[in-house]
């Protein structure tokens, strides 16, 4: 059997890690390249040795350009700026890149969009199976119900979590929003202090909560006059998101160049 090459960004940190041991358990791939930021004190470490297990020959490198130029699918957890960098790198070399990344804004997904033109690319604000079937059921339950029931999203997270709402509880908003027929853009509510007025009838709600080591809480709340819809998912272990994650490069490596998402991967659409 052929093994496809991995190469995994962001590989030091804890979702990189978490990454290489899934990959490290999946027969059908291997991993190739293992990257980390210039400066970082563990470049030239083994990424075995940083998982815990014995060295598989391949040293962390802070220089993406022979790594992309030798693998099929790049995994990447990073941050937008360096998602945007290696959404270029990965249309040149026309391999996969899956994006679980979060925070990227308006022009980012544009750029990321024009990437997909060359590359295979699979995005999403969560990896999970479990949350990508809970925005299923958040879209058919917000058509369902209608107008009369008000839609809130809570979220919370660990203290180091950098950007806020959640890339998944947008995720969530976004499936709320196509429920609806709207521009989640148009009735977001990303925030609420003082005297708000009354809330607006077409309004997706956020709130977001940051503290301990929270994995991921994403709860969505249909509140209607004399009852109310709970629908909700608890990350219990990271291990879910790079299931996810190799599961869309399994998924996408036979795929022409395009811009997929977990529903696509899962044929929830």
């Amino acid at each position: 059997m052929t093994q496809l090459r991995v190469v995994i960004v962001g590989a030091a940190g804890r979702m990189g890690r978490t990454l290489a041991r899934t990959v490290r358990a999946e027969p059908r791939l291997r991993i190739v390249g293992a990257l980390e930021r210039e400066g970082d004190p563990l470049l030239g470490r083994d990424i075995g040795e940083l998982i815990g297990e014995p060295p598989v020959g391949v040293a962390l490198s802070c220089d993406p350009l022979p790594l992309f130029a030798a693998t099929d699918i790049v995994l990447d957890f990073t941050s937008p700026a360096a998602t945007l960098a290696f959404a270029e790198l990965a249309a040149q070399a026309r391999i996969v890149h899956v994006i679980g990344t979060t925070g990227l804004g308006p022009a980012d997904e544009e750029k990321i969009r024009a990437a997909a033109r060359h590359a295979r690319i699979v995005k999403s604000g969560n990896m999970s199976l479990g949350v990508n079937l809970l925005a299923g059921l958040v879209r058919r339950a917000a058509a369902a119900l209608g107008p009369d029931f008000d839609i809130e999203i809570l979220e919370m997270h660990h203290r180091h979590k950098v950007d806020a709402p959640s890339g998944t509880a947008l995720l969530l908003g976004q499936a709320a929003a196509e429920g609806r027929a709207l521009d989640l853009d148009a009735v977001a509510v990303r925030s609420r202090d003082g005297h708000t007025g009354p809330r607006p009838p077409d309004a997706i709600g956020f709130a977001a909560l940051r503290g301990g080591s929270v994995v991921g809480d994403h709860t969505v709340v249909f509140a209607g006059e004399g009852e109310r819809i709970v629908l909700g998912h608890r990350a219990e272990d990271r291990s879910i998101f790079a299931r996810g994650a190799v599961r869309a490069a399994l998924w996408a490596f036979d795929k022409k160049p395009g811009l997929y998402g977990m529903a696509d991967v899962l044929g929830l659409l």
